[in-house]
């Protein structure tokens, strides 16, 4: 007997169980497992254990990984099936300050009743212990009806996502025999806007760096040095100024090389999705598109590469006035990247750019704040319509093929190491707050994420 002829039993299976999944969530959800925070240390390993017992539970062969880090939880099902699929998620949350700000202990998982519907509130209930259990609670039943795990599977949960996964490309070069597979699946992404289904299929990456300039060797008082002496704000400003024109464009040598455009395929669904830029910059109080003029909203925040300032400083900016001359000004800036584009090369050229600036009794100085390339997946791979369709029947709305501005570098990670696209399906809503107090997860997107996934399961394996 087929997967797609036992699908309905899956799907009946998930909805009977939801009342028994939600409270394992919850329960994973109390442990607090802030990855960043050495304090939580003994928390994060309690959360690997966790996940390998609760996998074991199920007939996966789990087992929790050390690194140089916090540990990695590795699970396999049985060997053959029709690909090799590796599932990625990770167990570590974010630290919970300003905790005055939260309605409720930050780690008492509870669900609530609200206008949109029930939630499951708690660090982490989204981000991403709620999205990881969606594909948990998708195989928890289709082992109850099957009797056996999808063939062909492998699990890989980490806890160093909120910290910049600084163990995850070791531990994947070290294991890659082990790990590499034929598609990775990520959740860790959201709905659209207007709650349809979605596929990511492109990631920007990102590019950080922090330069200073120094002038003279202490403040100087501008009515003595004025108009003689340099002055770094002035020269990083000027600097910083020069990297846009007049129409939105980086000027930077070479940013744009090898860039490509949209498909006609992405470009009509983008269209589709009747994103309008001025409603969107209207819910933070905003109205005016800036960037690129001869680009689309979608294509601003999808498709193409920033330069951000990020933060500046330098002289007195404090209560009253003083009126000096600093010896020194710095910023931090960033780039989102898009494919194409060479984090380490877009680095060195922000710096040759700001040099030209700097008089030749001044210095600059540069610091790396990390990069990652950007991650654009290839959709004529037949998953990716098969797993279109899957959540579109599930949701009753067409899926779409979307971008990320933001970067979730593991996937660019997993086509580094391991030669493997990512398909990433999350069920995220703009609401959830991740990161901030009050983090949710709605139980639709919980419970319909788990159904998204015996779907997708049913039509990949």
């Amino acid at each position: 007997m087929t997967t797609m002829s036992r699908l309905e039993d899956v799907l009946s299976a998930l909805d009977a169980d939801l009342p028994q999944a939600l409270e394992r969530l919850k329960a994973f959800i109390r442990i607090p497992s802030v990855g960043t925070d050495p304090a939580h240390d003994a928390d994060t390993r309690q959360a690997a254990e966790w996940l390998c017992a609760q996998l074991q539970d199920l007939g996966f062969a789990a087992s929790v990984r050390e690194t140089s880090g916090q540990p990695m939880v590795v699970a396999h099902s049985g060997p053959g099936g029709r690909r090799k699929l590796l599932f990625y998620g990770h167990y570590d949350v974010q630290p919970v300050d300003p905790v005055d700000l939260w309605t409720g202990d930050p780690f008492d998982a509870r669900v609530e009743d609200t206008p949109q519907g029930k939630v499951i509130r708690g660090r982490g209930a989204c981000d991403d212990k709620g999205q990881l259990m969606t594909f948990v609670e998708a195989m928890r039943a289709w082992k109850q009806v099957h009797g056996t795990l999808p063939d062909g599977l492998v699990m890989l949960f980490e806890g160093e996502e909120e910290s910049g996964s600084p163990s995850l490309r070791r531990f994947l070069q070290d294991n890659a025999d082990e790990l590499r597979a034929s598609l990775a699946l990520i959740c860790d992404t959201s709905l659209y806007s207007d709650g349809r289904p979605a596929i990511t299929t492109q990631l920007r990456g990102l590019m950080g760096d922090e330069v200073v300039i120094r002038a003279a060797d202490r403040d100087l008082h501008s009515g003595s040095f004025g108009g003689l002496a340099a002055n770094p704000i002035q020269v990083l400003a000027t600097a910083l100024a020069a990297v846009k024109d007049a129409d939105g464009r980086v000027t930077l040598a070479g940013f744009y090389d090898g860039i490509e455009e949209l498909s006609a395929q992405l470009r009509a669904d983008w269209a589709d999705l009747g994103f309008d830029a001025t409603e969107f910059l209207g819910r933070v109080g905003l109205g005016q598109p800036v960037g690129e003029k001869d680009r689309t909203g979608l294509e601003l925040l999808w498709s193409r590469p920033t330069f951000e300032i990020n933060g500046i400083a330098g002289g007195y900016a404090g209560e009253g006035f003083k009126t000096v001359l600093p010896a020194e000004a710095r910023a931090k800036i960033s780039c989102r990247l898009v494919a194409g584009q060479d984090p380490d090369r877009i680095r060195e050229t922000f710096r040759d750019h700001v040099r030209r600036f700097v008089p030749a009794d001044c210095t600059a100085a540069f610091h790396a704040h990390g990069s990652a390339p950007a991650s654009r997946m290839d959709i004529s791979d037949p998953a990716f319509a098969a797993v279109r369709l899957a959540l579109t029947e599930e949701w009753g709305r067409e899926a779409a093929f979307i971008g990320a501005g933001g970067s979730i570098p593991v996937a660019g990670e997993f086509r580094e190491v391991l030669g493997m696209d990512s398909l990433l399906v999350g069920f995220a809503r703009d609401d959830d707050r991740i990161h901030s107090p009050n983090e949710k997860y709605n139980v639709e997107s919980f419970a319909k994420g788990a159904r998204s996934w015996a779907r997708i399961m049913a039509r990949l394996v």
